[in-house]
């Protein structure tokens, strides 16, 4: 039993951190059941009251979620992705602690993406590879990725599995670096087809972020558009006055 110091102030905030703790540890995982209130009210030597003022501090801070006539889960968390550092859609899963998976779509060499070409710096004759996909965070789908690459590139890709490649590490494994991206973030509402793929209703809220990464030689060698719903999702900033 975890010993509560009943010098330290309400016992139900001591509770709260413990519970916290716990669910960051991932003590239990998302969408599981916590223990019901009078395990916890056995657990911790106290009421129902201070149990109940605990939860209700997480359910509000969006920890948990009461689920009518199952009992309280775990509400699982929005990705974070961070500005100042450039990363994968899969690095930024398992940084998470939850476990990154695909579904392609699509994948195949193409000539007529000529707004893409023009972005990667391509020749009008230049094939690209175009690769759509659907990416997972414990089996949830939590954004639609669609990514152009040069032939040179396409062609190392392409033998892939792309239900699990992750892109920089196959890159890496080639001796191609990316240096620098660029990146716009807008909100946009999903089409039909969209929320179909991410398991929404149409019209729902999606951040849509659009990257265009450099090598080391500073050329352009990757441009990809990934929309990701927008309450599995949220981008992370830190400012300095």
């Amino acid at each position: 039993m975890e010993k509560l110091d009943h010098s330290k102030g309400s016992l139900y905030l001591q509770i709260k951190d413990i519970l916290i703790d716990r669910i960051q540890k991932q003590y239990w995982e998302p969408n599981k059941l916590i223990p019901t209130e009078q395990e916890l009210m056995e657990e911790f030597g106290v009421s129902r009251t201070t149990i109940r003022q605990a939860i209700q501090i997480l359910v509000q801070n969006g920890l948990l979620e009461k689920k009518q006539g199952r009992g309280t889960v775990v509400k699982p968390q929005r990705l974070q992705g961070s500005l100042g550092r450039l990363k994968g859609f899969a690095e930024e899963v398992i940084e998470s602690g939850r476990v990154p998976r695909s579904k392609t779509l699509r994948a195949e060499f193409r000539e007529d993406l000529y707004q893409e070409k023009t972005v990667l710096m391509l020749q009008p004759h230049e094939k690209v590879l175009l690769v759509e996909r659907i990416r997972f965070a414990d089996e949830t789908p939590i954004a639609l990725e669609r990514t152009v690459w040069p032939e040179a590139i396409g062609k190392l890709l392409i033998d892939e599995n792309l239900d699990e490649a992750k892109y920089y590490e196959i890159l890496e494994s080639h001796n191609i670096w990316l240096k620098r991206a660029s990146e716009q973030i807008k909100s946009i509402n999903s089409t039909l087809l969209e929320a179909d793929y991410l398991g929404i209703r149409g019209g729902e809220a999606l951040l849509e972020m659009t990257r265009l990464s450099f090598g080391v030689d500073d050329k352009p060698i990757e441009f990809t558009k990934t929309k990701y719903r927008g309450d599995q999702y949220q981008y992370h900033i830190d400012l300095e006055r």
